[in-house]
């Protein structure tokens, strides 16, 4: 019976990394629904551009407070989490405070202390990150499209943050103070915990077997907690926590907004272009092939690394906030075309897993059923969307496909554009006169 902690937590451990591998493993199938594309090339920059931005989150500096607030509540977080590999070793193995072994006394209590002052720079941070969501009124997090569950999820990471923090300082408080009674070996420096936490557990007078029970209690709550964390991330914005580092390597490094051409239209360019071609000559035997569709109508659609910006969102509303399409009160939400995206392919995930991993026809398409087309055309294809979003995600590629969509397969251009695109095929101009007096203005 003296095992059965460990055996307890061995099956904790196993059951929470393995639920947690099933689920990158659906988020890896979902995105490779979508159209190959070839993004390996200039992979030096590629490189210098994740380190750049998804580990330096250096394009969250445009909002200094925010940023800051931002990078204690990461850098914290993740360092923190390091501690893991001593709980995962003590609880497998019955040890206590296995990286003091390893450390020695100096380092050990430079690393402890050190995140000690990171948990209390992720605890400042998550409290007002709160305040500021739920009560300071910051309009691109108030939007009528968080309600309901965005909302509540980025609360609910929030308050899972704060309570693991919480765990972490009870922690460190009570085994403080049985190191102090002599109960434990005294390893370890805690300067906050024992500045905050332990004058609060001393005023009560606890013993030592209620301390015990709180280090334990904490000890497991941690535990348990960061395995629900890792596990909670597939429902939430805050998968970007992981998908923001292959988001931005896969990031797009052309011009933003240079239109991307489409093989099969170039091919017949060229055949147009080449006066040896003989454009009614019979395809080779065997190279005949199903016409591609034109622009996107469907996730399926949609390239690789578009299905994982949708993925990766992290739901910020900073491409909202500078669209001027909905600044000036129109139908357009960068950040709701990324998250309509999202629960398209969560819908069609759900298809296939009721189906044996193969999709079955629901008669829903991304086009209608999720984006309008009022929200396409309304874009302003100004790339601020794209220049405003923290980690590279590009949402005008995918208002760009579904309009080619509309445009090349449907005829469904507004009328405005189909006139402009008449003019300019017949009077090489967008404007409806004769290019003979495209100069007249200059006589008048």
């Amino acid at each position: 019976m003296q095992y059965i902690d460990n055996i307890i937590f061995v099956i904790l451990l196993i059951v929470g990394f393995g639920m947690f591998a099933k689920s990158l493993q659906k988020i890896y199938r979902n995105i490779n629904l979508g159209r190959d594309i070839n993004r390996s090339d200039r992979r030096s920059e590629r490189w210098a551009t994740m380190t750049r931005v998804a580990l330096g989150q250096s394009k969250m500096g445009q909002r200094p407070v925010a940023g800051i607030l931002h990078l204690f509540v990461y850098i914290g977080f993740v360092i923190i989490n390091i501690d893991l590999l001593e709980i995962i070793v003590d609880g497998i193995f019955g040890t206590h405070r296995f990286l003091h072994s390893i450390l020695g006394d100096s380092i050990y209590n430079f690393f402890t202390a050190t995140l000690e002052v990171l948990a209390l720079l992720v605890v400042i941070g998550v409290v007002v990150f709160f305040i500021r969501r739920n009560f300071y009124g910051v309009k691109r997090l108030n939007m009528k499209e968080l309600f309901g569950w965005p909302k509540d999820d980025a609360n609910w990471i929030l308050i899972i943050e704060f309570a693991l923090m919480m765990a972490f300082f009870k922690l460190n408080a009570s085994e403080s103070i049985l190191q102090a009674r002599g109960v434990y070996h005294a390893v370890g420096s805690f300067p906050i915990s024992n500045a905050f936490i332990v004058p609060i557990l001393e005023w009560f007078s606890f013993d030592n077997g209620f301390l015990i029970f709180v280090e334990k209690f904490a000890w497991w709550f941690h535990f348990v907690g960061i395995l629900f964390f890792m596990n909670y991330l597939y429902y939430s914005k805050h998968l970007h926590i992981i998908l923001a580092f292959p988001s931005t390597w896969y990031a797009n490094l052309n011009p933003k907004g240079e239109f991307n051409n489409l093989e099969s239209v170039t091919k017949e360019i060229k055949l147009m272009m080449d006066p040896n071609a003989d454009p009614y000559a019979a395809p080779a035997e065997g190279a005949e092939e199903a016409p591609a569709k034109f622009g996107a109508e469907d996730i399926f659609d949609l390239n690789k690394v578009q299905l994982l910006n949708a993925y990766s969102c992290t739901e910020c509303g900073r491409c909202t906030a500078s669209c001027p399409a909905n600044i000036t009160g129109k139908g357009l939400s960068p950040r709701l075309i990324m998250m309509k995206t999202r629960d398209r392919l969560e819908e069609v995930s759900k298809n296939m897993d009721a189906n044996g991993g193969k999709f079955v026809d629901d008669g829903k398409k991304l086009l209608n059923d999720y984006i309008t087309k009022e929200e396409l055309w309304a874009c302003t294809t100004c790339n601020a969307c794209t220049e405003a979003c923290p980690i590279l995600l590009d949402p005008l590629s995918i208002i760009f496909e579904m309009r080619r969509f509309l445009v090349m397969e449907q005829s469904a251009a507004p009328t405005e554009l189909n006139l402009m695109m008449t003019n300019i095929e017949n009077n090489a101009a967008p404007w409806q006169y004769n290019q003979g007096d495209r100069l007249n203005w200059a006589t008048e």
